[in-house]
């Protein structure tokens, strides 16, 4: 008797299972960098005013000052960076994306060699942008486990070759619309404004810091007038200009040397106003850059206080 059965389950076909849906599996994007954004947008609208600038508008450096502060900005960046990543045994930041590591240094060589003028020389401009990028290692604070710059690096070349050569100076501030007239003497510094203020509320976070900055500036103004009986709108009057407009979109609101936390934005913008309205009744000339270096020194001070 044979003891294998029979194998009908081999003749019986079961119904086909229903169709299971394809898996597919998400994509999940990184979340944009505001602030690398906020750098390209910053990049980009300084590239583009200077060189409508320097074709256009009437910018009097030599258009050789822009070309080699850029060039000098990236080497000595480079440089600097090399040297602390091997004295910190860390990988340098350039590694892993060399353009925007470089967004930085081109924002702060196009900065200063907008807004100084060295007269014929091109060397204080080189000076400017070296002192600038060599702050952001050499004046630092541990903040959270990570060392911070405390000062805002192209105002800290700016300030340190005010300080140190007296004959340089800051370009006039004509020179921004030297070129034009009518409408347009009014339509750039509107679209200037504009811009900087929506890149501001859209990236950097920063309206804070600018309704701070702008109300210090005029509390000093009215301080002036009803105390030492300055006149009101003169001292007002430069809220008006291109030259306010830049800075106040452009260099007061450098994200690495600000504060994050709208009430200390508040605090830092109204103290560099009424800094400045103390430099102006001391004689000091530029007091828009030293108000702020001092800001930022005093800023750095309360970090080490309550670090400790």
């Amino acid at each position: 008797m044979s003891t294998e059965t029979p194998q009908k389950l081999d003749t019986i076909q079961e119904p086909d299972a229903p169709p299971q849906p394809e898996k597919t599996t998400a994509v999940v994007r990184p979340k944009p960098d505001n602030r690398v954004r906020a750098l390209r947008r910053f990049a980009i609208s300084i590239t583009v005013f200077n060189l409508v600038g320097h074709l256009f508008l009437g910018f009097e450096q030599a258009p050789i000052v822009p070309i080699t502060t850029v060039l000098v900005s990236y080497a000595t960046a480079l440089l600097f960076e090399f040297l602390d990543a091997w004295a910190f045994d860390r990988k340098p930041e350039y590694a892993t994306g060399l353009v925007t590591f470089l967004l930085p240094p081109h924002i702060t060589a196009l900065a200063c060699a907008m807004l100084l003028w060295g007269n014929a020389s091109l060397w204080p401009y080189i000076f400017a942008v070296v002192v600038s990028n060599a702050t952001k290692y050499v004046v630092r604070l541990r903040v959270r486990g990570k060392l911070k710059h405390v000062l805002n690096p192209s105002n800290a070349g700016i300030v340190v070759v005010l300080l140190l050569f007296p004959w340089v100076g800051i370009a006039p501030p004509y020179h921004f619309t030297n070129n034009v007239s009518g409408a347009l003497d009014w339509i750039i510094p509107l679209g200037l404004l504009m811009a900087g203020t929506m890149l501001n509320a859209k990236l950097t976070g920063k309206i804070p810091l600018i309704a701070g900055w702008v109300a210090g500036f005029a509390a000093q103004a009215v301080l002036r007038w009803l105390l030492l009986g300055h006149a009101l709108i003169g001292a007002l009057l430069p809220m008006t200009g291109l030259a306010f407009f830049l800075f106040t979109n452009y260099m007061i609101t450098d994200p690495g040397t600000t504060p994050v936390d709208k009430r200390r934005q508040m605090v830092f913008g109204v103290t560099a106003g009424l800094i400045y309205g103390v430099l102006v009744v001391s004689g000091v000339s530029f007091g828009l850059f030293f108000a702020l270096a001092i800001t930022c020194v005093l800023r750095g001070v309360v970090l080490a206080v309550r670090r400790t």
